[in-house]
């Protein structure tokens, strides 16, 4: 029995891959329960497992008197002698009792705490095994589906790709072998919680970092990611070295790295861009592929007007905006694009009208012009909060545009009396 008990213990740490010395203290800890069931609090009890006997022990501790005041934590020296023939007064006796007298109540008191010291140091491990692996590309197999998320088996765990976290379009079968990035673990008293990402920016930086050297050996380093999951990315990247092209380490001979990412995020375009420090550049770099003709920039109101080729707009905005919201996602700054025929009719218009007013610049006077305000007059009697809007301006400077304006109209209307 005692052998069959060691045998036990050491299958289940080597199946659940448990700490032999986690799983003992559990066993000692079901056995002094129970102990407690069947004799009450009022003894002192002992339980310790003997490795050698492979058994779990109980004894029970009395005080050596000449006179009993309390049976149960007290014997006489008669009494003790009979057990161990060298005891003397005040001596601490230990009594080994038969673990058979625990009865089968308290045996199943103690298989629960059992069960439940597994679960817990389970739960324990596994969060402890994945909860500094944030951040990993992990792989595992489709086990099943709950509301729309994806239960991914890990092997010792299951992990969930929820609805969010899933690429549009993109299905799975049960079976499957699926990539994910663990992009958080929580611990909760039913255990730990993995979830999983295939949207997250950092799954495609994760992605390239394993298919790129020169990004893992931190010679090329990715700025910044963007994503349309399952539509398109855009990839911002710079190298340490001067005599690295960064966007051809990523990009691979004929093309073979970023196609073995493209690959994995089922055909989702990606464009790899050189960072830069000027802004303007940047942003040039992130429009891509479209070619820019001029860029004027607002750097209080970080943001920038982009003018493009008339045969270029489309390309550069991108199908339902997709380009240039991702190149301003990427770059941080936000754009307008315009073509350079609607740029140079409004600037046309704009230098004749609206750069009378003072406060109106180039590119305050574009958006202004483009929103529906053709003449000074129509600035005199706008919203503030609606200027402000179409000029890229704050509340105040819009009120200072307006006060202009009117200013601007009252010195004319002196210029036209002073002249009849």
């Amino acid at each position: 029995m005692a052998s069959e008990l060691s045998r036990v213990i050491d299958q289940v740490c080597r199946e659940k891959g448990l700490d032999r010395k986690v799983l003992i203290e559990s066993i000692e800890e079901a056995v002094r329960i129970a102990a407690r069931k069947r004799y009450g609090n009022g003894y002192d009890i002992e339980i310790q497992y003997n490795d050698e006997l492979g058994e779990v022990e109980v004894f029970e501790f009395k005080e050596v008197v000449d006179k009993i005041a309390d049976e149960r934590l007290q014997i006489s020296l008669e009494d003790a002698r009979k057990i161990d023939p060298e005891c003397e007064i005040g001596d601490s006796l230990g009594i080994k009792k038969d673990t058979e007298e625990l009865g089968r109540i308290a045996a199943q008191a103690a298989k629960q705490v059992i069960m439940q010291r597994l679960r817990e140091a389970e739960r324990d491990m596994v969060y402890d095994d994945y909860k500094d692996r944030r951040g990993e590309i992990i792989h595992g197999i489709v086990q099943r589906f709950d509301r729309g998320s994806i239960i991914v088996n890990l092997g010792r765990t299951d992990a969930e790709l929820p609805p969010k976290e899933q690429i549009p379009k993109e299905t799975y079968k049960q079976g499957d072998r699926i990539r994910a990035y663990i992009v958080d673990v929580k611990h909760y008293a039913s255990g730990a919680q993995i979830i999983l990402s295939r949207t997250h920016p950092n799954f495609l930086a994760a992605l390239l970092e394993n298919e790129v050297p020169e990004i893992s050996e931190g010679i090329v380093e990715i700025v910044s990611v963007v994503r349309d999951p399952g539509s398109r990315a855009k990839v911002a990247v710079r190298s340490r070295e001067a005599d690295v092209d960064p966007v051809g380490a990523c990009v691979g001979m004929k093309g073979t790295r970023i196609q073995a990412v493209v690959q994995e995020l089922r055909g989702e375009k990606i464009d790899v861009v050189p960072w830069d420090p000027d802004p303007a550049k940047f942003v040039c770099n992130a429009l891509s592929p479209a070619e820019i003709t001029r860029v004027i920039v607002d750097e209080d109101e970080r943001a920038m007007e982009i003018v493009v080729p008339d045969d270029q707009l489309s390309l550069a905005i991108g199908k339902r905006g997709q380009n240039v919201r991702l190149a301003s996602k990427l770059t941080g700054w936000n754009m307008e694009v315009t073509s350079e025929s609607e740029y140079n009719e409004a600037l046309k218009e704009i230098s004749h009208i609206l750069l009378n007013v003072e406060g109106i610049n180039e590119r305050t006077g574009l958006g202004i012009y483009q929103a529906g305000f053709r003449s000074a007059k129509d600035i005199a009697v706008a919203d503030p909060e609606e200027l402000a809007g179409a000029g890229g301006l704050d509340l105040d400077s819009a009120r200072k545009v307006i006060e202009n304006a009117r200013r601007f109209l009252e010195e004319q209307v002196k210029e036209d009396l002073n002249l009849q």
